[in-house]
């Protein structure tokens, strides 16, 4: 029998960008880590898996007239000035981030991403914006995702409380240090995608092409019952979505 897939090596991937609209904002930081296969019966040697991950990081220089908002650089730390001093150009950067997946991808690792629709959206209207073919097409074939979030919003149903990436590491006992920054989330969304796969085997001991299935279809029930939550609360439900692990394109700001 084949090992379970959280024993095997895994890509984790986050981004941080100047807002929340997948049309128009853009990408800031980025981080793109493999770790594993590593797991020993002795506790303070399976520690080690985390502690010396590959990474690769990213910061963008905004292009002219792209502004990284007051609000943005209270969650992540980078504002237009540092980004400017020290990144690349976005063109570069972009391709680059993609190129790093697409290596993962090509393998069969599994990316981990917390809220896939999230980052895997943005890096795709990044890709179009700059002229660069499409993740799939770079990687040779779809993804395979891990994503934390639609997995705990699945074994926990009904567990109150926030649900973002600080709360799951309290939850699961993940040690997150320097939330909202990119290496740092997408090594937290790997532990509490390993946490959640050891805690739960209907997720640790399901084949990587079912699990990725399996959540297609959780993320569009979540979807639907976050709809009929806020219609009963007679509130806006117009920007819920069950599309997963990418939101399909609209028009694209450039």
């Amino acid at each position: 029998m084949s090992r379970p897939w959280h024993y095997r090596p895994l890509a984790g991937f986050d981004l941080e960008s100047t807002g929340l609209d997948l049309e128009s904002d853009r990408i800031v930081t980025a981080a793109v880590l493999r770790v594993g296969p590593q797991r020993w019966t002795n506790p303070e040697d399976n520690a080690v898996r985390w502690m010396a991950p590959t990474r690769y990081g990213w910061i963008v220089a905004p292009a002219p007239g792209v502004v990284i908002p007051e609000a943005a650089t209270a969650v992540h730390g980078i504002a237009t000035a540092h980004a400017l001093a020290v990144g690349r150009p976005a063109a570069r950067v972009v391709l680059e981030i993609a190129l790093a997946l697409a290596e993962h991808i090509a393998e069969g690792t599994p990316i981990v991403t917390m809220n896939a629709p999230f980052d895997f959206t943005m890096l795709d209207r990044e890709l179009r914006r700059h002229g660069h073919r499409t993740l799939v097409e770079l990687a040779g074939r779809e993804p395979v995702v891990v994503d934390p979030l639609v997995l705990d919003r699945q074994v926990d149903r009904y567990r109150r409380g926030k649900r973002n990436l600080g709360a799951l590491c309290g939850h699961y006992g993940v040690r997150l240090d320097g939330a909202h920054e990119a290496a740092a989330d997408a090594l937290a969304a790997v532990q509490v995608a390993y946490a959640i796969a050891e805690h739960h085997p209907a997720i640790g001991q399901a084949s990587l092409a079912d699990l990725h299935t399996a959540q297609t279809g959780w993320a569009a029930e979540q979807a639907d019952n976050l709809r009929q939550y806020l219609a009963r609360q007679s509130r806006d439900a117009s920007g819920v979505h069950g599309h997963w692990p990418l939101i399909p394109r609209q028009e694209v700001a450039r």
